[in-house]
């Protein structure tokens, strides 16, 4: 079942390193503006974009596969029909990062495989409002 318990949700808040799958260089659209904040808040973000080289000064990864390092949170950003593919990826790696679904994006069953798995899901809930709720 995905974490929807305020400690929790404050825990996994506190995690630093967020890779945004479907980060937008697009000042305006919410996978550009959330990032962006962020950033402000003092997160280590970390761009996934096939089709962008730069974003806010930094370095964009064509996949999550291709992001060096640890990741602490995988902030989705892509359409539900793609969340199972972007959720193998993430289990993929040696890392143990928390899976975050922004507002509006869900898969049922990619989410009870990553908790299958060990994986914290966040499902359906946008990580701007839900910091400022919980933490600002």
């Amino acid at each position: 079942m995905p974490v929807t318990d305020d400690d929790e949700l404050r825990e996994i808040l506190g995690l630093n390193r967020v890779a945004v799958v479907g980060c937008s260089a697009s000042p305006g659209k919410d996978a550009h503006e959330i990032p962006k904040y962020l950033i402000e808040q003092g997160y280590d973000v970390v761009p996934v974009n096939p089709f962008a080289d730069e974003i806010f000064g930094r370095e964009v990864y064509d996949s999550l596969a291709d992001v060096p390092g640890e990741v602490d949170i995988v902030d989705v950003f892509r359409p539900s029909e793609e969340v199972s593919g972007i959720v193998d990826e993430a289990l993929a790696r040696d890392d143990d990062a928390v899976i975050w679904l922004q507002l509006g994006i869900h898969d049922d069953e990619a989410v009870e495989r990553a908790e299958e798995a060990g994986r914290r899901v966040v499902q359906d809930r946008c990580m701007k409002p839900t910091h400022q709720r919980l933490l600002a």
